[in-house]
């Protein structure tokens, strides 16, 4: 086997790409206008290295929150035009609200919108510049994926719609029961792959069924020879979990410590206090603006969602012990009179204030009680009900390890998937669930808290 010529970029890889252009073509913009035209304010900002950092702050926090670093946005070219409008023109009224850290603002009107159009043209630029060039069938990352048939398609259409330079070539079967239905990517035998790999560029080779590939000594000395070739080798599990941000839960038998997530900061003494302190932080902001908006909601809620402001549910907490949450209402009064049932998309029980305070996740401002008391963190699995717990379980077993930290506010789960309304929503809830627990960081916390940003600013709630 030799090595693929072909270009190719890590997920990582072209987050820092894009992160790093994105600041780099604006400055570098902003600068060459500052030395053919006229505009003072262009020159302030260079005329200080704090304006030059909150710049590239703003830059970079807009980019994030208006989820310009979603690979899947960034390959679609009237969602990324959307998305670059929407944060240049963030950017820049960010940009100029701030005069004590950045420059005074222009005297000129035309300064203002030259900068503007400054920000716009070169995100544009560059972001097109990618899309022409950079997501090219070059830059593709082809792979065979080596297991039983069972699951490789789906496994496959799924890895390549988290990634769209992720690309599957070639099913290498390890139970001779061929695919009926995967008509582009080509089945192999043993023996076809050495040929396979020379000819179609292929860089990476994926185990799934590992246990059958231990045991036998072809496909060993195969995947010997792809490895002295440069060719990765890689387990599944972590490929999946890089490229979707979820825990690769596939079946119903799953093996507890194959699984279950044991981060290292969920025994970190200085994390824990740093998330506790930031949690009675949040907590006592929200609580005030819940104060001052509570006599407009209340006044709106006596016409237009009559009955009772506030309710309290049972809910199951950390280590399974139940509290109360208290939330909004926003469904009719008698919403359970039929017994308990998941909400639903477009859920007829939902009133149209109560539509509206959870479309801007009003209606879970009250949780911050819960998160003063020490019940919730702002961060963490969604609390979820007893009864559905229960029901939940006894199709997933790993689904109660979910309660090893406190539910949260807002979490993994929210931000990267819809409103879970099935067994299967709670499946690949409870897959973002488990990879929160696992990775959770200062870092992952504070991405969760700017997409929750997104999801409130945008109406995005369900």
């Amino acid at each position: 086997m030799k090595k693929s010529t072909n270009i190719h970029f890590e997920i990582s890889e072209r987050k820092i790409l894009l992160r790093f252009l994105d600041v780099s073509i604006i400055l570098l913009f902003i600068y060459l206008t500052s030395h053919f035209v006229d505009v003072s304010y262009f020159k302030n900002i260079f005329a200080a290295p704090i304006s030059i950092l909150v710049l590239v702050f703003y830059i970079l926090f807009c980019c994030t929150l208006f989820e310009m670093y979603n690979l899947q946005v960034a390959a679609n070219q009237p969602r990324i035009l959307k998305e670059v409008v929407v944060s240049s023109i963030t950017i820049v009224v960010l940009y100029i609200s701030t005069p004590i850290i950045t420059p005074v603002l222009p005297n000129k009107r035309i300064e203002i919108l030259l900068f503007f159009s400054i920000v716009f043209l070169s995100l544009t630029a560059w972001r097109l510049f990618y899309l022409k060039f950079l997501t090219a069938v070059r830059f593709q990352k082809n792979v065979i994926f080596v297991g039983h048939s069972q699951r490789l398609l789906e496994l496959a259409t799924e890895l390549e719609k988290a990634d769209p330079h992720y690309k599957v070539k070639g099913f290498l079967i390890t139970d001779n029961e061929p695919i009926t239905d995967a008509s582009e990517i080509q089945q192999l035998n043993i023996n076809e792959v050495k040929n396979f790999v020379n000819t179609n560029h292929i860089v990476e080779v994926v185990i799934i069924d590992k246990e059958k590939v231990a045991i036998d000594p072809i496909f060993i000395t195969t995947l010997l020879e792809a490895l002295e070739s440069g060719i990765v080798v890689r387990e599944f599990d972590e490929v999946y979990e890089t490229a979707t941000y979820r825990l690769p839960i596939l079946d119903s038998d799953q093996k507890f410590f194959t699984y279950f997530p044991y981060g290292r900061s969920n025994s970190n003494r200085f994390y824990l206090f740093t998330v506790r302190f930031f949690d009675i932080l949040f907590a006592l902001i929200g609580l005030v603006i819940l104060l001052c908006i509570l006599p407009f909601v209340m006044l709106i809620n006596l016409f237009a969602n009559k009955g009772p402001l506030f309710y309290k549910q049972e809910r199951v907490g950390q280590y399974g012990i139940p509290f109360k949450v208290f939330k909004l209402r926003s469904m009719v009064v008698d919403a359970e009179k039929n017994g308990a049932q998941f909400a639903q998309k477009n859920d007829r029980r939902i009133t149209p204030f109560g539509r509206f305070i959870r479309k801007s996740r009003l209606d879970e401002v009250p949780q911050f009680i819960n998160v003063l008391k020490g019940e919730m963190s702002v961060i963490g699995p969604r609390p979820e009900r007893l009864v559905f717990v229960d029901q939940i379980s006894e199709l997933v077993p790993l689904y109660k390890t979910r309660h090893v930290i406190k539910p949260g506010l807002t979490g993994w789960a929210q931000v990267k998937f819809n409103y879970g309304s099935t067994i299967n929503d709670s499946l690949i809830k409870l897959q973002y669930d488990l990879y929160y627990i696992k990775n959770r960081s200062l870092a992952l916390d504070i991405n969760i808290i700017i997409k929750t940003l997104n999801t409130v600013l945008l109406f995005k709630g369900q």
